[in-house]
Parts: structure tokens; sequence; C-alpha cells
């Protein structure tokens, strides 16, 4: 018990999430829509009158504010994917995928890993049954825990991610995940990397709990009802109501926290937003409250097949270290 654990989460979790990483840069893409873009305060210009004559009048200025800015429809998944096929590249779509992986590293191998430590030690020796408010229980430590060792990481993704969005002016252009955790620490201090971390921890948590938890005990209700045999069947069938689940319960928690992660401090001026609760307020206020579920379409359709390649690639992987 341990190790073993921590080396099959590990394994599934870097696949999984390699696999995924386009649907995940376009979630994130989505996810920013609508968001107050940082630019510069609105001038005001003083147009003198062109007057033949020299009068009295060509003391007076006329004040034209400048044009306000409209905010670009929103648009669907297939679009934004499209766009930035055209405008970036088709290599853009694994923009940030060093990120994920030592994000997956992180985070999600301490996450699998200690679930299954809490689910070894918790089961009923004689059943072999772990109740499903202990699989909670244990999914919501398992993600804490797994967020708060991954959230550098986590942050470096989410700007790797949205950075293609960006003015060219404006934009970081991280070389790679390494780059980007220096220049964070160097610029903005090493509290930088764990901006969000509130956030990353109880999306996570949420994300654990409902994820394993509901995959367990899909699996396990399938198993006894009948309904289908332990096999390949059965493991993307409960996968992908357990991507479900956890989709729904994180989308909200995710879509602020990509917002917190990807705010651009400029120096002198005050944030887009002061945590969690202001830049959920601000959101629901400019956007309606079903803008916490913006880009909620991206999410299960990388939820689901990241949750199904996960825990395929587990039960393979464990048969292969089943003799060590």
């Amino acid at each position: 018990m341990g190790v073993k654990g921590f080396v099959e989460g590990g394994i599934a979790s870097i696949i999984a999430g390699c696999s995924t990483h386009p649907l995940d840069l376009i979630k994130v893409r989505m996810q920013l829509q609508g968001e107050t873009p940082i630019s510069a305060p609105a001038t005001v210009h003083n147009l003198r009158p062109a007057l033949a004559f020299h009068t009295g009048a060509a003391n007076h200025t006329f004040s034209i504010p400048a044009p306000s800015v409209v905010a670009p429809p929103r648009v669907g998944p297939v679009s934004v994917g499209v766009k930035i096929i055209q405008q970036e590249g088709v290599a853009a779509l694994f923009s940030g995928v060093s990120a994920t992986v030592l994000r997956q590293t992180l985070y999600s191998t301490t996450r699998m890993g200690l679930y299954d430590m809490l689910k070894q030690k918790w089961t009923d020796p004689d059943t072999n049954i772990m109740p499903l408010s202990k699989k909670i229980v244990a999914g919501l430590i398992a993600g804490g825990i797994g967020a708060a060792v991954g959230n550098p990481a986590d942050v470096a993704m989410v700007r790797m991610q949205a950075d293609g969005r960006l003015p060219i002016s404006q934009r970081r252009n991280y070389k790679s995940v390494i780059d980007a955790i220096t220049q964070m620490s160097k610029s903005e201090g090493v509290t930088s990397l764990w901006r969000g971390s509130s956030l990353t921890v109880n999306r996570a948590m949420l994300v654990t709990a409902s994820q394993l938890a509901s995959y367990d005990q899909f699996k396990e209700t399938i198993l006894e009802k009948g309904l289908m045999k332990d096999g390949l069947g059965t493991h993307v069938t409960s996968s992908f109501a357990a991507g479900f689940v956890a989709a729904v319960a994180s989308n909200p928690v995710d879509v602020i926290k990509t917002r917190v992660m990807n705010m651009k401090v400029e120096p002198g001026m005050a944030p887009p937003y002061n945590g969690a609760i202001d830049c959920a307020m601000k959101t629901i206020k400019a956007e309606g409250p079903m803008a916490l579920y913006k880009g909620f379409i991206p999410t299960i359709s990388r939820q689901g097949p990241f949750t199904v390649v996960l825990f395929v690639t587990l039960e393979q992987v464990r048969k292969m270290l089943k003799d060590f």
C-alpha cells in the first residue's frame, strides 16, 4: 500500500491530461469570454472648430468621448477551436501542455495516491465495501492536498492556454512551464504561484470527491446489479457518468478560478478582482448567474473523455502492475 497507488494514478493522469489538453484549452478560452479586457483609460479629445476668422467662439472646445468598446459575440467550442487554428495554428491547441504534464505529475499523482491509501484503510475488510460517505471524505482530503501541491503548475497552465487571446503587446510569451514559473516569481513574487489557490483547492476537492467517489460507486452498483461484467464496458460507463457529475459540481468554481489566475495586475493599478467572492459577484453582475456555467459544454466534452481515459488507463495499469 502507498507508492504503487501514486505511480498508477500518476501514469493514468498524465496520459489522460495530454490526450484531452486541446479540449481543456478551448474550455479556458470560453470561460474568459465576456471578461472585461485591461485597457488604457478612455480619453476625451478636445477639438477646436476650424474658423476662417478669429472670434470668441474660437476659444470654445467641443468634447468628444472615446468610443465605447463593444464586447465580441460569444461563440461555441467548435468556433473557438477553429478560430484558434486559423489565427494561431494547430500547434496552439497544445499551448501549455508542458504545464499540464507538470500539473498532472504533482496534483493528480498526489490525489490519486492519497485516495487509494484512504480507500484501502477505510474499506471494510469483511465486506470489502467502502461507504459512499467515506469515499466522498477521502476525495475531499485527497483533492485538497493535491491541489495545494500542484497550484503553481495550474496557474502556469491557465496563463499559457489563455495567452493567445491577448493582444500581441500584452502576451506573456512563456516558453515553457519552467519559464512561466520563473517569470512569475521574478515579476510578481513567489506568492503569485499560489494565486487562486483557495479556488484551486475548493475545485479539486469537489472534482476528486465527485469523480473518484462516483466512479467507484457507479462501478460497484453496475457489478452488484449484474448489469455488466467487470470489463471495459463497465469502466467506460462508470467513468463517463463520473465525469458528468464532476463537471456539474466543479464548473462554477472552475470559471472563477480561471479568471482569478489569468488576471493581469498592472503596476500601480488595482487588480481586476479582489479575490474569489469579488470575482464571482462581478461576473454575475456583468454577465448573469449562468456565466458561472460558461464553458460547460467543453468542460463536459473534456471531463467525459478525460475521466474515461483516466480510469480505463488506470484499470489497465493496475493489471500490468498487479504482481509488483
